[in-house]
């Protein structure tokens, strides 16, 4: 990785299920987002272990350990500025106006990376159970001075 350069794992939907092919996807980040139906606090515990993690409420996030998470997070990663929730239909603020660099979401399963107005929208997609024929995936962001270099990484499960 090129001097200066920090790699953010993100996560999202894994409803209570730390697949170990996410670990391996995920170990030598600098750090983790996830954006949200963790499902159960040993996920954040095993993922807290790899490296510092944020972590929004989602929707299935209804059980004591998770009153603590925050509904939306923001999130400094090299001076850059991203914003976190779980359910994209719930942002309330236009991103390029606050000055954000990225928009990190989850809740459709649905892995997506776009640029609007010169802002990243990154859906990771779901790590946890597979729904429908959806993929089973997480998401890389390399952050280098004002640039962002993201890619969906499709996990490939041992049969």
């Amino acid at each position: 990785m090129p001097e200066g350069e920090i790699l953010v794992g993100v996560i999202s939907d894994t409803h209570g299920l730390l697949r170990p092919e996410a670990v391996a996807a995920l170990k030598g980040v600098d750090l983790i987002i996830h954006a949200g139906d963790v499902g159960a606090p040993q996920v954040l515990d095993a993922l807290r272990k790899l490296a510092p993690t944020f972590v929004v409420r989602g929707n299935v996030d209804k059980e004591h350990w998770a009153g603590t998470l925050p509904a939306t997070a923001h999130v400094e990663v090299g001076g850059l500025l991203f914003h976190v929730l779980h359910d994209i239909a719930e942002l309330d603020l236009d991103p390029a106006a606050v000055g954000y660099a990225a928009v990190i979401y989850g809740h459709s399963h649905q892995p997506s990376i776009e640029m609007r107005e010169g802002v990243l929208f990154l859906n990771p997609g779901s790590a946890g159970p597979r729904r429908f024929k959806l993929p089973i995936s997480i998401a890389r962001v390399r952050v280098s001075g004002q640039q962002l270099r993201s890619e969906i990484i499709e996990l490939q499960l041992k049969s």
